[in-house]
Parts: structure tokens; C-alpha cells; sequence
């Protein structure tokens, strides 16, 4: 098969169908006002499609659409088995529609090409995928009893569950919630950013086509302040998950205290150290993956290793390596399947990763690289992937989630320091370590406050190994078993024999 180039996805690109209506109760609708707003590539800026921007109205219509599939049972009741095979025809789906998908979110969030169409679909389709396979082996309980009584324990799915995912990852964050939560048997409002909606509107159409039932999958784009909020503040909601900012992570479990006390499970943001001690088994390796977990997706990732930790004894022979490393991390076209930064998503984030340059300088960190916007006469949004050494933790690009491939130095002398630097932060997503010293790796990692840790690599797992954070980083966890818990309630039934 010939690998296309960026022509070919150019000329893809002009003919790409694209939909930009909500989806409720299996069909396509403009929002119940007629409202819309324009979608536009960070590429370049030009107009992709108008999108529907939903509102209270369109919660309302989605909720009882959902809410009726649910009880119908026609979904909820279906033998595990049944929604397995469904599950799995779904993620065949996005295999089969891999190119068309990988396109839509490269145009629609700036993303690489080749990031899309090698990672985030695959990613997405192994999520669905993983979750179908898992349902049917999921058993209830026994409970230890005397012989006249038996107890068991038996998990039911929650209900009608609104999904809020980010921009960054458009399909797969969305395929990380409505694996557990379709596979469990619930009915699902799903609501995309309004930054890059397009993925989850094809989804859609997508989930249909491979046997969920109308009312089952819903999908409404919008505002996070006017749909977003109506579907926190629905009574008729059993649970909300999310994954964003901390900000509106707080604000969400507001709503839910003030509407229906609904389940809430929030991933939210992150400021991850990445930790190398002088014992580093390969500089070169370590200062590779520092440079890629900043540049990676434009550095809009919550995991993102933008706390780069390094023991003093070794920093003048360390950064002169990530800096090496880092210039084969440079913004160029989207469409280009040699480019590996894309641009970020809208001018707004541009402006905000700009501010925060600006401040880093402001402190008195010291510039080492980039910190400008490049490829300006495009159109599009692109910065230069940024390093400040001379950073300190209290300097706001040091705590402040940036999300854009902006990088704070800081050096530690002793392990016990670096576990205090890293630890002194609102968030605990993520973290690495860099040791030959396995007794030390060990002590770290347990001392380290974040949900993952990763020892001589960096964002290591698959969905096999539950993800979610520390403190402000959120509850709950996404992937693994432990996913389901977020989507079923516990019941426990006890018999009299």
C-alpha cells in the first residue's frame, strides 16, 4: 500500500465530507435553535464546516432520548455477549475508516497526520476493543454466608452518563469513556469541545452503523457553558465523567452538588515532573524522551513532562543533549506525514502558550530555545517548542499547566529534594524516573504523589493499566478494569433460604 503524501491528503482534504450536526436518538439534527458556530483549522485558519451549538434545549432531547433507550433495556438488558460483538464491530469500524477519521482530526485540531492515523485511531479502536472483549468476564459475588442465607453482589450499569472530553485527544478520550460505559449496558450524551468536534460527530454515525441502538449514543457540540453546564445541571443524569482542565473539573462537581448529587468522575490537568538522577542508565535515551514528552502533540497533553528535574552533578552534560534532541521536534505542515509538531489548536491557546513565555521571561528564567511563533505566514497556530533553565518551582511556568511544548528546568541535588519539587505542585497525573538504582526507582515512585510513574521511559502503559491522577489531577480512573467501576453500581442482594 503507498503511504500518502502530503498532496494526497491535501486533495483528500477538499473533498472530505464533513458533518457538523448534533446526533440524538440515531438520526442528525441542527441544534433545537438553529444555532451553529464555525470550526476552524488551526492549520490555517480556513472555515471547515458550521457545527451545531447545542444548548439546554438539545441536553433535554439528548437526556430523554438516552434515558428512554435505557430503560427499553434494548441495550442496558443485552446479554454481555451481544454487546461485545457490537463493541467489536465498532472499533473494526474505525479501522476500516482509520484514513477519514485521522484526516478530520488533523484538520480539525492541528495535530501530525501520521500521529493521527498511527496512534490516536488505532488507540481509540484498541479502547473500544479492549472494553467489548472485557464485559463478559466481568463477574459478581458471592457473599460469605451462613448455609441458610445466600448474599450475592452484582454490578448494574448506572444509567444515562454524560461524557465532557477535551480537544487534545478528540477520539480516543472520547473512546477511553464510552468503552466502559457502552460496553456496561448505560446510554451515553457524549460532549466534544467545541474546539474539535468533528471525530465524535462521525463517531456517531460510526456506532450506529455497528449495532447501537437509537437513543443509546448521543452527541452534542457546543459550549462548555451552555451545553456542557446543562448536562451537569440535568436532573435526569445519572453520572458525569470528564477530562479537562482542573478549572471546570471544580466547577462541574458544583453542579452536580447543586442538581441531583450525580456520580462525577473528573481527569483533569497535570504539571509532571520528569526526574533524572546522575545514575541514568542512558543520558542520551533520557534527554530523547524529555524532549518528545514536551514536544509530543504540540506539548497539549496532560501528561506532558513540562517539570524537567535534573540532578546538578550532570546538567551541563545533559541539556546540551535535549536541546540536540529537541531539533528534530520542530512545527512544520499537519498534512506533511514527515512532521511530528503540528500546530496548536486555536489562537486562543496560542495566545495563552505565548503569555506564559512571556512570564517564564518575566521571572527571570532563562531562555534556551524557541519561544517565538513560526510558520505565522500559514495562517495556522505554531510556536516553537521552548526550554527555560534557571527555573525555579514557584515561577508560574513551573506550576501552572501550560499545555503547549513549553519546558522548566530545575535542578535537585539529593533524591529527597527532587521528591519534594515534584510533590510541590496542585497536581499528580503523572511522573518519571531515570535510575540504574532499582532499590532508588522503588522509593521514588512511592513517594512521588501522582497515579502513574514511569521508570527509565516516559508515558509507558496500555489498557491493560488504569489511568488518573493525585489531588487536583481528578478521581476515578480511565482504562483497565477498574474503568468499570466509574460506569455500575454495586448492588448487594440478600436471601433468605
Amino acid at each position: 500500500m503507498t503511504t500518502p503524501t502530503r498532496t494526497d491528503w491535501e486533495e483528500r482534504a477538499r473533498s472530505l465530507p464533513i458533518e457538523g450536526r448534533a446526533f440524538v436518538d440515531g438520526q442528525y439534527l441542527p441544534a433545537a435553535d438553529g444555532a451553529t458556530f464555525d470550526c476552524l483549522s488551526p492549520i490555517d485558519g480556513r472555515l471547515l464546516t458550521q457545527v451545531a451549538s447545542c444548548a439546554a434545549a438539545d441536553a433535554d432531547l439528548a437526556v430523554a432520548a438516552a434515558r428512554r433507550s435505557f430503560e427499553s433495556g434494548r441495550w442496558s438488558r443485552l446479554a454481555p455477549a451481544r454487546r461485545k460483538a457490537v463493541m467489536i464491530r465498532l472499533a473494526e469500524l474505525l479501522e476500516v475508516h482509520r484514513e477519514e477519521l485521522a484526516l478530520l482530526e488533523t484538520l480539525d485540531m492541528g495535530k501530525p497526520i501520521g500521529d493521527a492515523l498511527k496512534i490516536d485511531v488505532p488507540a481509540a479502536a484498541r479502547a473500544l476493543r479492549w472494553s467489548g472483549e472485557a464485559i463478559d468476564k466481568l463477574y459478581g459475588e458471592v457473599a460469605a454466608t451462613p448455609d441458610d442465607e445466600l448474599g450475592l453482589v452484582t454490578r448494574e450499569p448506572v444509567g444515562v452518563v454524560a461524557a465532557i472530553v477535551p480537544w487534545n485527544f478528540p477520539l480516543l478520550m472520547a473512546c477511553w469513556k464510552l468503552g466502559p460505559a457502552l460496553a456496561s449496558g448505560n446510554s451515553v450524551v457524549l460532549k466534544p469541545s467545541e474546539k474539535s468536534p468533528l471525530t465524535a460527530i462521525r463517531l456517531a454515525r460510526l456506532a450506529f452503523e455497528a449495532g447501537i441502538p437509537p437513543g443509546v449514543l448521543n452527541v452534542l457540540p457546543g459550549y462548555g457553558h451552555s451545553v456542557g453546564k446543562a448536562l451537569a445541571l440535568h436532573m435526569d443524569v445519572d453520572c458525569l465523567v470528564f477530562t479537562g482542565s482542573t478549572r471546570v473539573a471544580k466547577q462541574l462537581m458544583i453542579y452536580a452538588g447543586e442538581s441531583n448529587m450525580k456520580r462525577v468522575w473528573l481527569e483533569a490537568g497535570g504539571k509532571s515532573p520528569n526526574i533524572v538522577f546522575a545514575d541514568a542508565p542512558d543520558l542520551k535515551a533520557a534527554a530523547e524522551a524529555a524532549a518528545g514528552a514536551i514536544a509530543f502533540n504540540q506539548g497539549e497533553v496532560c501528561t506532558a513532562g513540562s517539570r524537567l528535574l535534573v540532578e546538578r552533578s550532570i546538567k551541563d552534560r545533559f541539556l546540551p543533549l535535549l536541546l540536540e534532541a529537541l531539533k528534530a521536534w520542530q512545527p512544520g505542515h499537519p498534512l506533511d506525514p514527515a512532521t511530528n509538531v503540528g500546530a496548536l489548536v486555536d489562537r486562543q491557546q496560542l495566545d495563552t502558550v505565548l503569555g506564559y513565555i512571556e512570564a517564564g521571561l518575566g521571572e527571570g528564567a532563562s531562555l534556551l530555545t524557541g519561544g517565538r511563533r513560526t510558520l505565522e505566514e500559514t495562517g495556522g497556530t505554531y510556536v516553537e517548542p521552548t526550554v527555560f533553565d534557571g527555573v525555579s518551582n514557584a515561577m508560574r511556568i513551573a506550576r501552572e499547566e501550560i499545555f503547549g511544548p513549553v519546558l522548566s528546568v530545575i535542578t535537585f541535588d539529593t533524591p529527597e529534594e527532587a521528591v519534594q519539587i515534584a510533590n510541590d505542585t496542585s497536581y499528580g497525573l503523572a511522573a518519571a524516573i531515570w535510575t540504574r538504582d532499582l532499590s532508588k526507582a522503588h522509593r521514588t515512585a512511592r513517594a512521588l504523589r501522582a497515579g502513574s510513574v514511569w521508570i527509565n521511559q516516559y508515558d509507558g502503559g496500555d489498557m491493560t493499566a488504569p489511568f488518573g491522577g493525585f489531588k487536583q489531577s481528578g478521581n476515578g480512573r480511565d482504562k483497565s478494569l477498574h474503568a468499570f467501576d466509574k460506569y455500575t453500581e454495586l448492588k448487594a442482594t440478600w436471601i433468605k433460604l
